[in-house]
């Protein structure tokens, strides 16, 4: 089964912008697969939009960026977590251990 990290930002964000310098690589370090959506890319955020809105119907409380947990994000998706907004590269490695721990 893949799990991976969706995170869904904005090119516009800045917060956004300082996460990726380091979001992908800690994903990938706790053997998640990283996919970014930016929601000016419309294809990519077409494809990935039904896990967003599962989560966020209206996406009213989603923050900049979201990251969502989840697995097998190309086909019957289960969300296990999210991680909302900017955070330092410790804290955000935690934050995303805590949802993986809690899923196990």
């Amino acid at each position: 089964m893949e799990r991976a990290v969706i995170k869904f930002s904005s090119e516009d964000c800045g917060i956004c912008h300082k996460m990726s310098f380091y979001d992908q690589k800690v994903s990938e370090e706790l053997g998640l697969q990283f996919i970014d959506v930016k929601m000016q890319d419309t294809a990519t955020y077409r494809k990935y939009r039904k896990i967003l809105l599962s989560q966020y119907p209206d996406k009213a409380e989603m923050g900049w960026p979201t990251y969502l947990i989840c697995d097998s994000p190309e086909g019957e998706f289960k969300i296990l977590g999210e991680v909302k907004g900017g955070h330092p590269k410790g804290e955000f490695r935690n934050k995303l251990q805590a949802v993986l721990d809690a899923s196990n």
